[in-house]
């Protein structure tokens, strides 16, 4: 993660999703682990922010991390038997994730893309813009770190000001 500013800046990005009661029902469902689906989907935000920001290419960062904090609104817990809405979860996530988040929120067409391709290679279509592919590898990384080491998120949440 970059340095102080740019985690002001995340959180200046972030605010005006974060601070709804629609984003916040994420905090509800398990993710990874004992990760939530908000808390993975701030992580992956502010992953793709820090990530676009290393490299030598201009992102829409607002669209950017609006889109990632959204690519996982599927809005159940997919390890409940039948809380999800068919059983290929994995797969078709992407496509409930978008339906809720037209349904709640005003999408551009990057944001948009983002939620809808950020499973590629498991979704057929790769992402069409800098911004999908930036948090298609996020999300990955994210996942990883989610599985393999318990509440990874700590510091990240601690200095975002999100956990005490």
């Amino acid at each position: 993660m970059a340095g102080a500013g740019a985690q002001e800046s995340f959180a200046e990005l972030a605010r005006p999703t974060t601070e709804t009661a629609a984003f916040r029902q994420m905090d509800a469902y398990i993710q990874h682990g004992t990760t939530t689906t908000m808390e993975h989907c701030l992580a992956v935000a502010a992953a793709s922010l820090a990530l676009a920001r290393h490299l030598p290419a201009s992102f829409h960062e607002e669209e950017l991390v609006r889109g990632a904090l959204l690519h996982d609104y599927f809005l159940y817990d997919w390890h409940v038997k039948g809380a999800a809405p068919d059983a290929w979860h994995g797969f078709t996530h992407p496509a409930h994730a978008l339906a809720n988040a037209e349904r709640d929120f005003s999408l551009t067409p990057i944001e948009r893309d983002v939620i809808s391709h950020h499973m590629f290679p498991f979704v057929p279509i790769p992402p069409h813009t800098r911004e999908g592919w930036i948090v298609t590898l996020a999300d990955k990384w994210c996942t990883v770190r989610e599985v393999l080491i318990s509440e990874p998120y700590i510091a990240l949440e601690r200095s975002l000001g999100w956990r005490a």
